[in-house]
């Protein structure tokens, strides 16, 4: 069995559409692309962000017996679509349940300091190696914010270490954490599949028995039974959530305990840095490529 791909370059406002018309032109899926390698932030409950000009990508199922006339399929799309750049190409059948782990290779955050996708064999076995399965949720280390995260925490003392991973995704700050010495780890999302996710890649690298995760409310409670202050805290989620949750991070940690906040862009951080030098001492910002930058200090004494 072979596949056809149609890919069609439309703006933002043209995307339902699109999407719309290869559906009911039979397109067994519909995927959607950054034209222009336009930067999104990770988007807040209830958002579904665009990129301003985007790849519309329609997957057809070909017949070998009765081969989809591509001339004729393109040139209708041109008509509902004029100056719509477009192409198309063939494709092979696959597993494609199992394709996407093609792109994704082991990443070395320090020297011996790896995350390590679950199929794959560990470049140095006696390094610190995060077996992760990326999942649904957000963290696999290759964006900006997650590794500025895992950096810090490769350089900061966790040695029986209680450690809070506010806004977990795939739990891989948590299990770093744990795996670099942390005696527990508490963690939260307000994604359910974030929460499963983290719990799995716990188990996997044999750290769930010093983990916990839950949602905001059961964290809430399950931390404030068994904790009185935690000693670290990593928050990698966005600006404004940041600024809002500083005051009750101050309360989380203890006086002069260590913190890092990522997803944070160059432009917010100033503003950032404003709110939680109320309560907390600003030690370090560090900035990796796409202007994204982490801010690391301790809590006021």
């Amino acid at each position: 069995m072979k596949w056809l791909q149609i890919h069609i370059t439309v703006d933002q406002e043209h995307v339902d559409f699109t999407e719309t018309l290869l559906l009911s032109l039979g397109a067994v899926s519909v995927t959607l692309d950054d034209a222009e390698d336009q930067a999104l932030l990770e988007p807040l409950p209830g958002e579904t962000p665009l990129w301003n000009k985007v790849i519309v990508t329609g997957i057809y199922q070909e017949d070998e017996q009765d081969p989809i006339d591509v001339a004729k399929l393109e040139a209708f799309l041109s008509a509902q679509l004029p100056n719509a750049p477009m192409r198309h190409e063939q494709l092979e059948d696959q597993v494609w349940e199992r394709a996407w782990m093609d792109y994704y290779d082991p990443i070395q955050i320090s020297e011996k300091f790896w995350i390590v996708p679950e199929w794959l064999e560990a470049p140095d076995a006696d390094a610190v190696n995060i077996k992760l399965d990326p999942g649904l949720a957000f963290g696999t280390g290759n964006h900006a914010s997650t590794f500025l995260c895992l950096q810090w925490l490769g350089q900061t003392d966790l040695k029986d270490k209680t450690v809070i991973d506010f806004g977990c995704g795939s739990g891989i700050l948590a299990v770093a954490a744990l795996l670099l010495g942390a005696k527990k780890v508490y963690a939260t999302d307000i994604d359910p599949q974030a929460v499963l996710a983290t719990k799995q890649n716990a188990e996997l690298n044999g750290v769930l028995d010093r983990l916990y995760v839950g949602l905001p409310e059961e964290f809430d409670a399950e931390f404030k039974s068994k904790e009185s202050q935690a000693d670290v805290l990593v928050a990698n989620i966005l600006a404004s959530p940041l600024m809002m949750l500083a005051p009750e991070f101050a309360t989380l940690l203890k006086p002069e305990g260590e913190f890092a906040l990522a997803g944070v862009i160059e432009e917010q951080v100033e503003d950032v840095s404003a709110v939680y030098r109320q309560y907390f001492d600003i030690l370090q910002i560090e900035k990796r490529e796409e202007n994204w930058c982490r801010i690391s200090g301790k809590r006021h004494a």
